[in-house]
Formats: structure tokens, sequence, C-alpha cells
């Protein structure tokens, strides 16, 4: 298989890395392509056995498989600035927010699209992305897409593409919650006299060994924070202020909001 990526940014890159890592492709038919001339240098560096071009430089397209990896505000100049025509039997793997299908469609007169949207775990190989597929795509197609996505951690196929919206903010955009959380956290710590460091380690073993718990737990979510949370006790003591401040609310509203956002990206 051959793999071309539009767009040589932090989840393109990841991308093709995981792909190498478990020898999904051979690093000679990885196609890197970046919008800056500026990044060449230091792409080529990390995939020395790979082709990398700018977008102004490719003419044609050799792959069985293009991923367009690029922020969708610069989906448009992508399509401006294409040089080469789709073959028909080309497969396109979008991973950007919020545009459609459809759209993608449309905009290069291509049918075969699948759209997915991973997180920034896939860094890790451990990320978890959704991905749909538009009509027309096989089974396998499907399934060699799905061996792609597996190496940079789980994936979920949505059989309904509005909810890769959804699957944006929750997932997406998810990571960032959390890093938000764990900084007022490091930041309270610091408050009550514990060195920054100190604190950090505190909140990010403590982060740890929750999410351990939560997987290893045959106890629902309410019930491990009734586990905590003794009567009269300090974490009620927290838990209170959160309730009284509606801190719930809020992060669902939040996550909300992020929705809304990926569906106004599609214009």
């Amino acid at each position: 298989m051959k793999i071309a990526i539009l767009g040589a940014g932090n989840m393109g890159l990841s991308f093709s890395k995981s792909f190498l890592k478990y020898e999904l492709i051979k690093p000679e038919h990885l196609h890197l392509i970046t919008r800056s001339h500026s990044k060449i240098s230091k792409v080529a560096e990390e995939f020395p056995k790979s082709r990398v071009s700018t977008f102004e430089d490719t003419k044609e397209l050799d792959a069985d498989l293009i991923i367009i990896a690029v922020k969708p505000q610069d989906f448009m100049h992508v399509v401006q600035n294409f040089q080469f025509t789709l073959k028909e039997n080309q497969m396109v793997l979008s991973i950007m927010a919020g545009i459609k299908i459809e759209k993608i469609q449309k905009l290069l007169n291509h049918s075969l699209v699948v759209r997915a949207m991973p997180n920034s775990p896939t860094l890790l190989g451990m990320g978890i992305t959704g991905y749909t597929a538009a009509n027309g795509i096989s089974f396998s197609q499907l399934i060699n897409i799905e061996r792609l996505l597996n190496s940079t951690g789980r994936s979920v196929y949505l059989e309904n593409e509005d909810l890769l919206d959804g699957v944006t903010a929750l997932s997406g955009s998810g990571p960032a919650y959390f890093y938000y959380i764990v900084d007022a956290m490091i930041k309270a710590g610091v408050e009550m006299g514990i060195d920054e460091n100190l604190s950090k380690l505190f909140v990010q073993q403590t982060m740890l060994g929750a999410y351990h718990l939560i997987n290893n737990s045959e106890k629902n979510l309410e019930e491990l924070i009734k586990d905590v949370a003794s009567k009269g006790g300090t974490t009620e003591a927290a838990l209170k202020t959160f309730e009284d401040s509606s801190l719930k609310e809020i992060l669902k509203n939040g996550i909300l909001n992020a929705e809304k956002r990926a569906k106004e990206l599609n214009g």
C-alpha cells in the first residue's frame, strides 16, 4: 500500500510514525506533503526514506490512500492549489474536524471518502478515533482503513456521520479538558505551599490511578465518588463547592459548544 499525507503537521506525522512503526507500509511508499518549504528539511530528517514535497511541487499522487490532515480552515486553500487529479480507485481519508463527507466529495470531485476524528494521544499509540464512510466503500477497503487507524490506538466505526461532531467535541478536544483540570489542581497545590513539581507529581499520579480504578472497578462513577467522599469530610467540602458553582453543567456546556463549533466548520 502507498500512502500520501496532505499536511505534515502533528497529526499527519504521528499517523505516519504509527504506520511505519507497525510496518503497515514501507517508508519509501510514504509521501508527505507540506504547505511550507521551510518545513521540508525537518520532515525529511525525520522520514529519510520517504518522499517529502510541497503542495506546489506535487503534480501527481502515486498513492492508494490519500490522508487529508490539514486544519479544516486550510482545506479550501489545499483544494484551490491542487495540481493533481485523483484517480477513480484512490481512497481519501479525512481527519479534519467538522468537514462533512459530502463537502469533501464535492470539492475533490471524488466519491471514495472516509472521515475520521482522531485525538492527540495517537502520538503515543493511545488515541481513540471515530470514523465513518461514504456509500460505495467496500468492507475490505474499510478493514484496511481500520487496520491503519488501530495502529494509533483504538477505533470505533459510526454508521451516523452526524455523531462525528460529538466525537470531535468529546474525544478530539477531550485531552485539553483534562489538561485544564489537571492545571487547576496543580495550581491549587502550589497555593497550599506544595512545590510545583511535587504538586504535579501528586496530581498526575492521582489521575493515572483514578483512570485505572474506573477501568478495573465494577462500581459506577457515582459509587466511586462516594467511596472517596465520606460524610462531613474534605472531599465533600470540595464537591459541594463544585456543585454550588454548577461545575458539571459548565463542563457539559463547554463540550456542547465544541460540538456546535465542529458543525460550523463545515460552512
